[in-house]
């Protein structure tokens, strides 16, 4: 039975950033791009390069540094957004421009202003010339699903013939259903001239919960390519979730090829990487993962109710499609405690995938050894948090040494709290309307920043009295020093027992990003809909 290759497209570092709130520094992009590559995607989207200065350099240094994907930029269809993707993905070992266009009568009359004519014409010398950088071209109709057929055919038609080698079909507002989407994308493959020549890609988005099926329906129909995000990010409701989509294939091989029983589908991933990337892009982007979120949720592999636990006692296969094992989760977990010596705690960081530097090591090692100290058990959940939260850090411009909160009924919350900066201890005291706001307050007084709260989380890393608390925010500066852009988000993380302290190392992480910020003279960065 031979196999059938599916391209595995990742566009979380442009689609995927562009979910409100995600916003994620150059180094954070090259450390999910690394992570990209070591599960196996066949194509990274890079960035939007002409959207920003940082867009820019994001794409350039992925494109320098990523050996293994495709590197791609986003470009609209005029030569100044071709010629600054060319240009970004220069020194990129394999290289794709991939330009669009609106092609629906919506978006043609009200947001380009042009008519269909203009429009050909404009996809087709946007092809031309980014033929002139590189061979590997894409074309995305923008609103494809709202466009009319016959036009839609014919830009096709003729953007082929102009030296695009892939064609992506974008459901850019999660308008269809799945039956519809098989159908477009049989009819395209049946009617474009030339188009044999070519990929066939689905990007679909999710307003309608609709997503992952509709790339599924476009895969059985003759789609080669799926353009997908880790965790389902992207605007609005997001894009179809790799994870998703891998494993719907691992699953069902022979299922989603028509009318064709002598094939199967496979793709490059490797899936048990999975775990390991959504969990990055998780902590990265301050987006909590929902616990019954499909394959890397916390519930994908939990079992609870009586008649299923029985069924996974006699048989996993009667309750599991798929094993834990095979996105990297362990089948069993390993706890760790305060007696865990480091050969023991090396080996597990080495198992669950950490390349870490000796002194990130030495400084994670400690960071366990306090924890383990005030809980019995530290399971992998707790370990993989307190790596993060170790290899992410910047550096400490104000640092907690001392936190005493008195809240209570009837008691108005209070904060006590000492920081340390380069040259001194600052000290402070507030109230607030809750533990956290009055700690928040004196933070605020102690380091002199007084930055918006725009979102808070706080989550259990796992069960249990003892569980380790995370906690995530994102702030915005109210009046921003020289140097740094107006409206800008920040994300800060901290991880304590208590989930107080949690809170207040979250909000001082993310005013040292905040401060360290270097970026200067940006311009608004521009966001493409696909």
């Amino acid at each position: 039975m031979s196999a059938e290759k599916i391209i595995i497209f990742d566009t979380t570092l442009r689609d995927g950033e562009q979910s409100p709130g995600a916003s994620l520094s150059i180094t954070e992009k090259l450390e999910i791009a690394q992570q990209l590559a070591t599960l196996g995607v066949d194509i990274i989207e890079a960035g939007f390069p002409v959207s920003s200065p940082t867009q820019f350099e994001a794409t350039r240094l992925v494109a320098e540094q990523i050996t293994g994907p495709v590197i791609a930029g986003l470009a609209r269809a005029n030569q100044k957004d071709i010629e600054a993707a060319g240009k970004a993905l220069a020194s990129a070992r394999k290289r794709r421009i991939h330009t669009f266009i609106a092609t629906s009568p919506i978006h043609m009359k009200y947001k380009l202003k042009k008519n269909s004519d203009e429009v050909l014409k404009m996809a087709v010398e946007a092809v031309k010339y980014a033929k002139t950088f590189t061979d590997d071209v894409e074309f995305s109709p923008e609103d494809a699903t709202r466009s009319e057929m016959p036009f839609l055919i014919k830009i096709l038609t003729d953007v082929i013939k102009a030296g695009a080698t892939t064609l992506n079909i974008p459901d850019t507002v999660g308008y269809i259903l799945p039956y519809e989407y098989g159908r477009m994308i049989a009819q395209l493959k049946a009617e474009v001239s030339g188009i044999d020549n070519c990929v066939i890609s689905t990007h679909c988005h999710n307003d309608l919960g609709m997503a992952v099926a509709n790339s599924i329906a476009g895969v059985r129909n003759g789609a080669r390519q799926v353009e997908c995000t880790i965790n389902g990010l992207g605007e609005r409701a997001g894009n179809a979730a790799l994870e998703e989509i891998v494993m719907a294939i691992h699953t069902r091989p022979k299922f989603l090829v028509h009318e064709d029983y002598t094939k199967v589908l496979a793709t490059n991933i490797n899936t048990k990487e999975i775990h390991r990337t959504s969990q990055l892009v998780s902590q990265l982007t301050g987006f909590v993962i929902q616990p019954n979120k499909a394959i890397v949720g916390a519930n994908a592999f939990a079992h609870e109710a009586g008649v299923h636990v029985d069924g996974m006692l006699k048989e996993r296969s009667t309750y599991e499609i798929m094993t834990p094992e095979i996105i990297g989760l362990s089948g069993s977990r390993m706890v760790l405690g305060r007696h865990t010596g480091r050969h023991g705690f090396v080996d597990r960081c080495k198992h669950l995938g950490f390349k870490l530097t000796e002194n990130e090591l030495e400084n994670t090692y400690q960071r366990f050894l306090e924890i383990a100290d005030k809980k019995k058990e530290v399971f992998d959940e707790d370990l993989m948090a307190i790596i993060n939260d170790e290899i992410h850090v910047v550096e400490q411009i104000y640092e907690l040494q001392y936190l005493h909160v008195v809240s209570g009924t009837g008691t108005l919350p209070t904060a006590s709290i000492k920081i340390k900066t380069k040259d001194k201890i600052e000290q402070a005291a507030a109230c607030g309307d809750g533990p956290v706001d009055a700690a928040y307050e004196a933070i605020r007084e102690a380091t002199g920043q007084s930055p918006k709260l725009e979102d808070y989380s706080i989550r259990a890393v796992t069960s249990g009295k003892e569980a380790l608390g995370e906690a995530t925010v994102k702030i915005t500066e109210t009046c921003p020093e020289p140097g740094r852009r107006k409206g800008r988000i920040y994300i800060g993380r901290g991880i304590s027992t208590d989930i107080i302290e949690a809170s207040a190392k979250a909000y001082i992480d993310a005013i040292n990003r905040m401060v360290a910020t270097t970026d200067s003279g940006q311009e608004p960065e521009i966001k493409a809909q696909l």
